[in-house]
């Protein structure tokens, strides 16, 4: 063969191969520049926010202004989905099943996440593997109220008090698996106090109940509490928060009060499905972090009891391990199975 026509023929080979590589880089590239150069127009539309909750509550009213503000940061508006039904686990599992696009997203809540997983059963969904944290809003602080009536200003009298109660002291809660319920568990595992849980079907009518009388104790939320405390209605026993309240400076921590570490809050944040871009997910974190943390978002929460948070992916997911770690014990040694 002349050896022109075998330069030829190589020249020919080569660029065949030239050929198929681009064809075979612009198969694979393409779809991963295109979701790169998706998630830099993030957001495009407006985003559905599923709050598993129905209206009106401490969870559906923070998600509300942050989802107010958070739209007007990302420049699309933010509709706040309300999907009430089996303590929180309808509006999860939608929310956990919706495409991972970021255009829908979850408004977490400690009770639903890391709570209903032991004392629901047949839970829809997997808290770890269906949902990718994306930022915590804020921790809702838990306070230990009593009826004035009720003979112990501190926890350690309160104790006391109820080792000489036959029965110990009633305590009620928002209901069965309910962050307050858990809270009170803890506590008696931790201390030996004597505890007799009442569950009630909302917060509300357990206030209603502590403050006439009829119900000794009562673990909630502080929001629903304080103005009770402000007005002498009820008797504030300690926060279960790691910090003192800057809203109630002269009410000691349990941690204070004599149980090292004891730490019990709620909390809510924003989560989407797995498998969100990771871009998104960083790009939504850093909007949230923003809104939270701007004085008049910091203090409308804190007007709900909620301390501002915006946390990372990551440190929201630590979390949520530790939380399910802790509440799965807690709900093993009590036995606690929702009705």
């Amino acid at each position: 063969m002349p050896i022109h026509h075998f330069i030829q023929q190589r020249r020919q080979l080569l660029t065949r191969a030239l050929t198929s590589i681009c064809v075979a880089i612009t198969a694979f590239g393409g779809p991963l520049a295109h979701a790169n150069e998706t998630a830099k127009q993030y957001p495009s539309r407006p985003i559905r926010l599923i709050v598993p909750f129905a209206p009106g509550g401490v969870s559906d009213t923070g998600a509300r202004l942050v989802a107010d503000k958070l739209g007007q940061r990302l420049g699309q508006q933010i509709i706040v989905d309300n999907k009430p039904g089996a303590s929180g686990n309808i509006g999860t599992h939608m929310a956990a099943q919706a495409a991972p696009d970021g255009y829908t997203l979850l408004l977490g809540f400690d009770g639903t996440l890391v709570i209903n997983p032991y004392v629901h059963k047949d839970i829809p969904f997997d808290t770890l593997k269906d949902l990718a944290p994306v930022s915590k809003i804020g921790d809702a602080a838990l306070i230990i109220v009593a009826n004035p009536k009720v003979p112990a200003n501190t926890l350690q009298e309160l104790i006391a008090y109820s080792k000489t109660q036959p029965k110990g002291i009633s305590y009620g809660s928002a209901g069965v698996g309910s962050t307050p319920h858990l809270a009170g568990e803890l506590l008696r595992q931790r201390t030996g106090i004597k505890l007799e849980h009442i569950p009630y079907k909302g917060g509300g009518q357990a206030m209603a109940d502590v403050v006439g009388g009829t119900l000794p104790l009562l673990y909630t939320a502080v929001a629903g509490a304080y103005p009770y405390v402000e007005r002498k209605q009820l008797k504030a026993i300690a926060v279960s928060t790691e910090k003192r309240l800057p809203s109630l400076p002269d009410v000691p921590t349990v941690s204070e009060s004599g149980v090292d570490g004891f730490v019990s809050n709620s909390w809510i944040g924003i989560l989407a499905p797995a498998k969100t871009p990771a871009d998104i997910v960083s790009k939504l974190q850093q909007a949230i972090h923003d809104v939270v943390h701007t004085p008049e978002t910091e203090a409308r929460l804190a007007g709900l009891g909620i301390t501002a948070s915006g946390n990372t992916p990551q440190e929201f997911r630590r979390q949520i391990e530790t939380d399910l770690k802790t509440y799965k014990a807690v709900v093993k040694s009590a036995n606690i199975q929702a009705q």
